[in-house]
């Protein structure tokens, strides 16, 4: 059932056609009682006239006077019942009138009313199935990936259900973009070229007033025929419905949608309430698929784009790496990876300026981008690191492009903010496939060395491997290592050992240097010496020298409740630990809560680490004395500067290079050095602690030159417990 009559204007009609009905019946009423009347009044006034002419005759008749009184008085009677039937039919027909005349206004009143009403209907209510309609319109617009990315598609498929409930000829989507047009045209229905082309001539020029563009703006229309059961032949004025899609600041996008007829069509009030309900639902539909389309194609872009240079980034150039070897060997074709470093360019940065070092990558990418060919490939990875996939190329066309480009980046003038002039150079790593490597990661390996290499000649250079398997096997091992070493950490399988160093003049042990071992249940002990270059390159020695002094310490108190004395420990440190990473506030803490003493711990540091950071050394061993600790030079000798460093710094303890100590019996040169640094500790008030001390003779010796302390081999192997006793 419908909110209103189907066809209400027929209804108003016919209502108002029995109004007037009921008028006219009124008003022929009113007449023919008017005319009763009238005619009753001029009969009862000629029977008045006719009974005032009989009086006059009964006065002249010869009746006698008792006879004349008694007809007269009847006479007279019916002469007075004359006049009150006049008078009252004269109230009578003029309360008639009246009454006449307000039902008249009455139903003139009813009949305006109905028709306001009628009319307020009209113009508030919509049909039942229209409302559905619209409402399975609104339905079937929900928005998803697909339709959102096929937005102009998906509009289409909205206007074949907007078309079922308003037949309009075309619809139309502008959008203001970057000062020009972009305009969208669907004709709903089949029409001729020429009307197309005044459909397109009116709506450029009427869209380019509305977006106030100027009148030469670039235009870009794409044109959609919807076939619907419309069109026309010829075209009248183009009436259009528009609503404005709201500006988006962030996109710089604005515009209009609308429908538009090709013909004079008027629209009730509830069908253009309809229209523009839909069109503002599509104007979210169309703005929002816009900048929905636009973000995922600038997200889909940025996935494989660096934003700042427009290069392809790794991402990318990994899947491309694994495509061309999979083309290359398929093909039986060359190809070559270069990867470029810039020298020194945290140096642009903090001299001239972060954005002026976003300008020197720009004009990299720029130099890298044109010396490319069509096929190959130039990534940014990182930072300011390029790499470069050269497709069906050989060696020396690699180094021909490698050289062209080292030069030309060499050669380029950069400039600041300021006017001031610099240049850059570059090193670059080479590599090349098959010849120096069969899968992604050797490949990548290969040239990380080349690139290295490039670096250590200097820079500025370009960087060929050779023989590169036995460091590609070391860089392997070393992130096996570290893996190994990480997994041992958190499953807490480190365990420290204990070799004894022993006073050379009282033959009693003196103290307990701590050696990390990695201790996996069911297996042998590893030492963590096979793991230095591991825990340098992966930054893992923070962690094991935490581990190391809180089990030794703990193992240390349990020596001290059973009341076999207070050993010093010697515990090795990392070279990290002078960066102040707070390993001193750890153990005087741990010290602390266990109470031991401070001066129980010896920590000791490689002399080649001890010395590359003299600055931090300083302070730090001016910590570690407030702190109550002692200090050990690990490794004395083996410096390119000894006498330097000792004239700088203050040592508590040197450990005697083995490599010396243990050939001081067949070489004069170790026996001599051994001897003369150690008179030199001595004399500076440092005590020496002589290792590798694998025989009783090289014990002997060590004693004879006067060496206050030895461990070794010979004395006590690296073992879970502490030992007490003599060797």
């Amino acid at each position: 059932m419908s909110l209103v009559p189907r066809n209400l204007e027929a209804l108003r009609q016919q209502v108002l056609l029995r109004f007037a009905a009921l008028l006219e019946g009124q008003t022929h009423t009113r007449l023919a009682t008017s005319n009763m009347g009238d005619l009753v009044q001029n009969v009862n006034s000629e029977i008045g006239e006719n009974l005032q002419a009989s009086i006059r005759q009964l006065e002249s008749s010869s009746l006698s006077e008792a006879e004349k009184n008694g007809i007269g008085g009847r006479l007279q009677n019916e002469i007075a019942r004359s006049c009150r039937l006049n008078a009252s039919l004269s109230i009578l027909l003029k309360n008639r009138d009246q009454q006449w005349h307000e039902s008249s206004e009455h139903l003139k009143r009813i009949m305006l009313d109905f028709k306001d009403t009628v009319e307020t209907l009209a113009g508030t209510l919509i049909e039942k199935d229209l409302f559905e309609r619209q409402s399975h319109v609104l339905e079937n617009i929900i928005l998803s990936y697909e339709k959102v990315s096929q937005w102009k598609t998906f509009v289409q498929q909205i206007l074949v259900d907007f078309h079922d409930i308003f037949p309009f000829n075309f619809f139309f989507i502008a959008f203001k973009e970057n000062n020009s047009l972009l305009l969208y045209v669907y004709y709903l229905g089949d029409y001729s070229d020429e009307i197309k082309s005044q459909v397109r001539m009116n709506l450029t020029r009427e869209m380019v007033g509305q977006l106030n563009l100027p009148q030469d703006a670039f235009m870009d229309i794409e044109e959609f025929q919807i076939p619907v059961s419309a069109g026309c032949e010829t075209l009248g004025d183009i009436k259009m419905i528009t609503v404005s899609v709201p500006e988006m600041d962030t996109l710089k996008l604005a515009g209009l949608l609308g429908i538009a007829f090709g013909s004079i069509k008027h629209l009730v009030p509830q069908e253009e309430s309809v229209i523009r309900s839909i069109l503002a639902v599509m104007v979210m539909v169309v703005g929002s698929s816009k900048a929905l389309n636009r973000t995922m194609s600038e997200l889909e872009y940025y996935s494989s784009h660096d934003p700042l240079t427009g290069l392809y980034n790794r991402h990318y150039f990994t899947d491309m790496l694994d495509y061309e070897i999979g083309r290359s060997e398929r093909h039986n074709h060359e190809f070559i990876v270069l990867m470029l470093d810039l020298d020194d360019f945290k140096d642009v940065n903090d001299t001239y300026g972060h954005p002026c070092g976003d300008g020197v990558l720009k004009g990299v990418a720029e130099t890298v981008r044109s010396a490319m060919r069509k096929g190959d490939l130039a990534t940014r990875i990182g930072g300011d690191e390029f790499a470069i996939i050269l497709t069906e190329t050989g060696k020396e066309g690699g180094i021909a492009v490698a050289e062209k480009l080292r030069t030309q980046l060499r050669d380029t003038i950069f400039e600041d903010t300021n006017g001031a002039h610099f240049h850059i150079t570059t090193s670059i790593g080479i590599v090349t496939y098959p010849q120096d490597a069969q899968n992604a990661s050797d490949l990548m390996a290969v040239v990380d060395l080349g690139l290295y290499r490039a670096k250590a000649m200097g820079k500025d250079s370009i960087g060929q491997m050779e023989a590169l398997e036995q460091e590609i096997q070391a860089n392997r091992s070393n992130r096996i290592n570290a893996e190994i070493l990480r997994n041992s950490l958190k499953k807490d399988h480190i365990t420290p050992f204990f070799q004894p160093i022993f006073d050379c003049r009282t033959g009693k042990i003196f103290a307990h240097e701590t050696l990390a071992r990695l201790c996996e249940p069911g297996e042998a002990a590893v030492s963590a010496g096979m793991f230095i270059e591991t825990i340098e390159k992966y930054g893992l020695g923070r962690e094991l020298d935490r581990v190391i002094i809180r089990k030794s310490l703990s193992l240390l108190k349990e020596k001290m409740a059973l009341k076999q004395g207070v050993p010093r420990l010697f515990i090795n440190l990392s070279a990290q630990e002078i960066q102040g990473r707070g390993v001193l506030g750890f153990a005087e803490q741990f010290c602390s809560d266990l109470d031991i003493p401070p001066r129980s711990l010896v920590f000791e540091i490689l002399e080649r680490d001890a010395i590359g950071d003299m600055t931090n050394m300083r302070k730090f061993l001016t910590e570690l004395r407030k702190k109550g600790f002692s200090f050990a030079l690990d490794d004395f000798g083996s410096g390119y500067n000894s006498f330097h460093y000792l004239r700088e710094l203050q040592f508590d303890f040197v450990k005697m290079d083995g490599e010396f100590v243990r050939n001081i019996l067949h070489s004069k040169i170790d026996y001599t050095l051994v001897r003369n640094l150690s008179r030199l500790c001595q004399d500076l008030g440092i005590l020496v602690v002589a290792e590798y001390v694998e025989s009783k003779e090289i014990l002997q010796a060590l004693q004879d030159m006067g060496v206050e302390y030895a461990q070794g081999y010979y004395l006590g192997a690296p073992m879970p417990e502490m030992q007490l006793g003599n060797p």
